[in-house]
Parts: structure tokens; sequence; C-alpha cells
């Protein structure tokens, strides 16, 4: 059995535009071998169904940078749960945030104080995907307004007990959790069906990392993050394109081997 682990922002939607044709044919074939794809993303579980019910997909997915796993009725012919919660509560992180902000003296802009609108200009959002956006359980996206104390405000975090991670746009804080433990959790759901697994694993960013490390073919998908990936995960393969162009391309190549088309 083959399971894909893909991030969404950068990786299988555009880091602009949110599109996620160049993809589209590499979905079907994914479909039309019965290998799962599995979203795991800082999206909150709102944003992930929107763009599960665009890309047609039916599969478990990870929400809010691994806070919670999400496993639809029927995946598999066992008593599983619905959901894998791992994360710390949203007020938890937001008073942790504003704590550490205090304490490193630096100014932070998190969702939780901006407007529907807007969340949707700094994110590039549409204002009805900007309002499922702010429904946030497990992890509050930031930006730090005094780049200067980066370093202080991180280390705050940290003192208050809590991770830190960094997407394509956005800092974020969340608890003792990442992508790649609520990967591995579902990953020992899929060996109860078949023993043999192999894990393939998508993602552009920083906060994909763990992921990535946690996977048997790790890909970076090109972006401007791309050496810190390399850096973090050197076993990595790097597509030749950003975006789903450079996902489509390494789908059909690692996972499918054959050649797009």
């Amino acid at each position: 059995m083959k399971l894909v682990f893909t991030d969404l922002d950068g990786t299988l939607l555009d880091h602009d535009t949110y599109s996620f044709e160049p993809a589209r044919a590499a979905l079907e074939a994914l479909r039309q071998a019965g290998v799962p794809v599995i979203f795991v993303t800082s999206k909150t579980r709102a944003e992930t169904e929107f763009w599960r019910a665009r890309t047609g997909n039916r599969d478990p997915f990870v929400t809010e940078n691994g806070g919670a796993a999400v496993i639809p009725a029927g995946t598999f012919p066992f008593e599983a749960p619905e959901e894998i919660v791992l994360g710390t509560r949203y007020p938890v992180l937001v008073a942790a945030l504003e704590r550490a902000a205090r304490a490193a003296g630096v100014r932070v802009r998190g969702f939780h104080s901006l407007s529907v609108r807007e969340v949707a200009e700094a994110a590039s959002l549409p204002l009805e995907q900007a309002e499922l956006a702010k429904r946030r359980e497990f992890d509050e996206p930031f930006e730090i307004l005094d780049e200067a104390g980066a370093a202080a405000l991180l280390a705050a975090i940290e003192a208050e007990g809590m991770r830190w991670t960094r997407g394509g746009r956005f800092y974020h804080i969340t608890g003792n959790n990442d992508k790649a433990a609520a990967a591995r959790g579902l990953i020992e759901l899929y060996r109860r069906v078949e023993p043999e697994v192999a894990t393939f694993g998508f993602g552009d960013g920083w906060n994909d990392a763990p992921l990535l490390d946690a996977v048997d073919v790790p890909v970076a998908v090109l972006s401007p993050a791309t050496q810190r990936l390399r850096e973090l995960v050197p076993r990595a393969a790097v597509t030749r394109l950003p975006g789903p162009a450079g996902w489509s391309a390494a789908v059909f190549e690692l996972v499918l081997g054959r050649p797009a088309g």
C-alpha cells in the first residue's frame, strides 16, 4: 500500500492563486490507483473540508499543523476514532502568545485579533475562505511586527512550553504537536489493513520538515524555503517546478512510476 501525505498551500495549491489545476490529472491518477491522498496542513478543519470538496478527496486529513487527524466514517474495515486530537486548545495558545509577546517586548498580530476582512487581506483569501480560516482550534498564525525581536519572541514562546513553526506566510504557535506525529498515527491505522506501507510526503515550508522527515520518500516542492528544508531533511528530493505543477510531476515519477499523462 502507498500513502501520499501532502501540504496544501504552496504545494498542492498554488501559493498565490490557490489553484490546484496543474495537479488535477495526478490527483485522478492516484484515485484510480487506489492511493490515499492525506492532506496535512496548517489550515483549519473547515478550510480543509472546503478543499476536500473541491478536489473530490475522501481520505483522512490532518489540520492545524498536526493539531488533529480527522478520519471519515468507513475509511477502515474496523472501528476507528473519528478524530485524533494532539493539539492544545486555541484559547490556551492565544493567551500564551500574548504573554510571550509582553515578556519579549515584541508586537505581534495574530488571527485572533484580526477581522475576517483583515485575514483575507493578509492571506490573499476570498472573504468566505478567510471566515473558514478564523475557525481555529489548535494553531494560531501570527505576524511579528518587530522583526528585530523575532528571536526573543520565539524564545519566550518556548519558555511558555509551546512550540512555534513557520509556514509560507505566517509564524504559528502550537502545543506539543506537529504534522509528523499526526501522520504517524494515521500510518499505524493503515498498517492494520496492510502491514507493508510505503509513505510519500510533499511540502514546501519549514513546518513541513517534520512530516518529510517521517516518511519513506520526502519531496520538497520548490519554494523560497527549499534551502532550509534541504538542511532539515537532506534526503528530500526537490521538484523542478513550484506548487501544483512540481507536485504533479513528482507524483507521477516517484509515486506512480510513470511519465505524466
